[in-house]
């Protein structure tokens, strides 16, 4: 603004035709752009205000139910990027800015060991085991048992598990330990995104296998059962604050509130259960 000033010095000198009116007018110009100036700086001050979180789904979710008392709590608004964690991590990888990142466990070690997740952060939120859903009044198949979970899959029209998300991956190797993974390949969508629920409520395909937490907080879908429990796995749901953030105590007191009683309760009426579970 200090050049713009002597700008309109120079030009009121200058000005042509009586009076100042060319000053007036410059004056009334610089007026508009400090205003816009002034709007340009308030948004940018609320965007540096957010607190920026990378979450899978399960934990999204719950965000959602939280998000006022959270963002009361923690004096800043929210901003919530959900993706299937692999590629959460590729963006952090790759340098993108983020407060906190909801992971795999394992995945969260990782960023640890290369100095992109404060160590003393780690927090294992939720876990949730894996389910086969139904599109909402299909009939339910039987999976309560090994075998009849075997038989279900190998009757089904189509199915879809996640590429690269952690119930996925668990999935594609109990079908290989099963011995049916090859006569299943034909009938399989593996999507990149975490969009196994949809698919099954669009009817896109006919059984979805994957987090239970998914397919209860998606409409349009019934949950025909857990996996039978001789194959059941639970899949964690880690925490950790960024290295590089700016909004520490922030993203520590979110993580606080998510092992709040307010947010258990929203967790179990998720299908989800507070913290780890090893099998």
């Amino acid at each position: 603004m200090i050049e713009f000033a002597a700008m309109i010095g120079t030009a009121d000198h200058r000005a042509p035709g009586p009076g100042h009116g060319g000053a007036l007018r410059l004056a009334a110009v610089a007026a508009a752009l400090c205003l816009t100036s002034t709007a340009m700086d308030a948004r940018h001050a609320a965007q540096a205000s957010d607190l920026k979180v990378f979450t899978t789904r399960a934990v999204a979710t719950v965000l959602e139910e939280t998000r006022g008392d959270i963002e009361r709590g923690i004096g800043r608004h929210l901003s919530v990027t959900t993706d299937v964690a692999i590629r959460l991590v590729r963006r952090v990888k790759a340098g993108e800015a983020f407060d906190l990142l909801v992971a795999a466990p394992g995945q969260i070690d990782e960023l640890i060991a290369e100095n992109l997740i404060i160590r003393e952060t780690r927090t294992d939120i939720a876990h949730s085991g894996i389910g086969i859903a139904v599109r909402r009044a299909a009939t339910k198949p039987d999976v309560s048992s090994l075998a009849a979970f075997t038989r279900a899959l190998l009757n089904a029209r189509s199915i879809a598990y996640l590429k690269e998300g952690q119930s996925g991956l668990y999935v594609a190797n109990v079908l290989d330990r099963l011995g049916i993974a090859d006569q299943l390949k034909p009938k399989l969508t593996l999507p990149d995104t975490d969009v196994v629920a949809q698919l099954v409520s669009q009817g896109d395909v006919e059984l979805g296998i994957v987090v239970i937490t998914q397919i209860l907080t998606t409409e349009g879908v019934s949950l025909a059962g857990p996996l039978p429990p001789e194959i059941q796995s639970y899949i964690t749901f880690t925490g950790g604050i960024s290295a590089h953030s700016q909004a520490r105590d922030a993203a520590s007191e979110l993580l606080r509130m998510l092992q709040s009683p307010a947010a258990i309760s929203v967790m179990r009426s998720q299908g989800m259960e507070p913290g780890t579970r090893r099998r």
